[in-house]
Order: C-alpha cells, then sequence, then structure tokens
C-alpha cells in the first residue's frame, strides 16, 4: 500500500518501507525453515505470528478476528500433538504388557480354531467342532501326513454350539497309531443331503513368541511345524 505524503517527509515513507521489507524477510526465512521435508511445527507457526503481530500495517491493522483464529489453530496443534504423545505412551504400554502375557504361554497347551495338530497317540485327545445348526450326523476323519485315513469318529446327531470330540489315538483297527501330525475333517449334511465342512478347534503347544516390528499384533509359533496363530485367536490356554 503506498503512502501519500503531504509534508514531503520522505522518511516517513522510507521507514515504513524498511519495515514491512524486514517483515516480509522475517515471514521468508520462517517459511523457508518449515518447507521441504518438515511440517510447519509449533515453533515456526509461533515465530510467524509473532512476527506479524510485531510488522503490521500502522495504517491498516490486521484484524482481531484473524488472530483469535490463529490463536485458536495454535492451541489445537498443542493439544494434538499432547494426545499424540499420550497415546503413543499408552501404545508402548500395550505392547509391552502383551508381549509379557504372550511369553507367559510358551510351553503351554492351548486350543485354537485350525485343522491339524500334533497328536500323542499314547493317550487320548480332545478336540471340538463348530456346529452352525442343529445336524442328523457329525463324523471326523482322521488322516496322516500322507493323507492316508486313519480313523473316522462318529459323532452322531449334534445340536448348534461348539461339540467335542476324543480320540483314543487308535485307527480303524484297534491298534495305536504312531505319534505326528494329523489332519482333522469334520463334515455334516445340509437339509439336501449334500456333504458341508464344518471347523474343528484343536490342542496345540506354543513353543515361541514372534513380535511384530510394525506394531501388529505378535504371534505364537506352534510345536511341530504347525504354523503360527494370533494371540486373539486363542480360545482356551492349558496347563
Amino acid at each position: 500500500m503506498a503512502i501519500v505524503d503531504t509534508s514531503n517527509n520522505t522518511a516517513v515513507q522510507d521507514l515504513f518501507n524498511s519495515k514491512v521489507k524486514d517483515a516480509s524477510n522475517n515471514v521468508s526465512n520462517v517459511s523457508k525453515a518449515a518447507t521441504g521435508n518438515q511440517s510447519l511445527g509449533k515453533d515456526a507457526f509461533l515465530q510467524l505470528l509473532v512476527t506479524q503481530l510485531k510488522n503490521q500495517n500502522p495504517l491498516s491493522p490486521q484484524d482481531n478476528g484473524a488472530f483469535v483464529a490463529q490463536l485458536a489453530q495454535f492451541s489445537s496443534l498443542e493439544g494434538i500433538n499432547t494426545l499424540n504423545d499420550s497415546v503413543n505412551n499408552i501404545s508402548s504400554n500395550f505392547s509391552s504388557s502383551q508381549a509379557l502375557q504372550a511369553s507367559s504361554l510358551v510351553g503351554r497347551s492351548i486350543i485354537t480354531q485350525t485343522d491339524k495338530a500334533m497328536v500323542d497317540t499314547s493317550k487320548s485327545m480332545t478336540g471340538s467342532v463348530a456346529v452352525t445348526s442343529a445336524v442328523g450326523n457329525v463324523s471326523v476323519k482322521i488322516t496322516d501326513k500322507d493323507g492316508n485315513v486313519v480313523r473316522t469318529v462318529d459323532m452322531g446327531a449334534q445340536s448348534a454350539g461348539s461339540q467335542n470330540f476324543i480320540w483314543d489315538g487308535k485307527n480303524d483297527k484297534g491298534e495305536v497309531a504312531p505319534a505326528g501330525t494329523y489332519t482333522f475333517n469334520a463334515t455334516t449334511k445340509n437339509d439336501k443331503g449334500e456333504p458341508l465342512a464344518l471347523a474343528t478347534s484343536l490342542p496345540a503347544t506354543v513353543t515361541s513368541v514372534t513380535l511384530s516390528k510394525t506394531g501388529g499384533e505378535m504371534l505364537l509359533n506352534l510345536a511341530g511345524g504347525m504354523g503360527s496363530v494370533k494371540l486373539s485367536q486363542i480360545q482356551t490356554i492349558g496347563t
């Protein structure tokens, strides 16, 4: 904005132009500090606000409402930073608690939804089948690592819910099967007589815990090469 000097006093005009130039340089320097890979932080924001207050045009001062809006933005920025720090602390504490909880499961038996299990056939094993609705008959076909059917457990008619079954470790001939990894396929028939697969939950032993490097859920590694399961997928914790 140009100033009309009616008194021929150019010193006033020069002084004002000098102040405007200094203010522009200050704003430019602060802006450059907040560009590139950096975001406009609270320090740079405050410097811009103070520079604007110190070097506003005395003939056309900044509206008070604009300053209030900028102060509100600064307050919001402070609140967001504080909230972010609090959330990070909570997340860190939760991760530590979860890691401690998961490490206590090493060496213990758990029940999780899977179709494979490492079985010690010298004793009976208990599993369960998730029956979605009442059915006339449920059977569990047990196969060895080579795909050979070792035993078929007939559970009979079942109502909806989680229904247990027991395998005594013997094959269909009444002989004790070798210990190892077995696959359990539970099936029934729908109203049309068509086969319907059902989910099974089987026991497994936790051997180690894998912590996520990206903040995700940690994994429990199972014995016998049975893979890994998430901590949230555990249904029952045994001894």
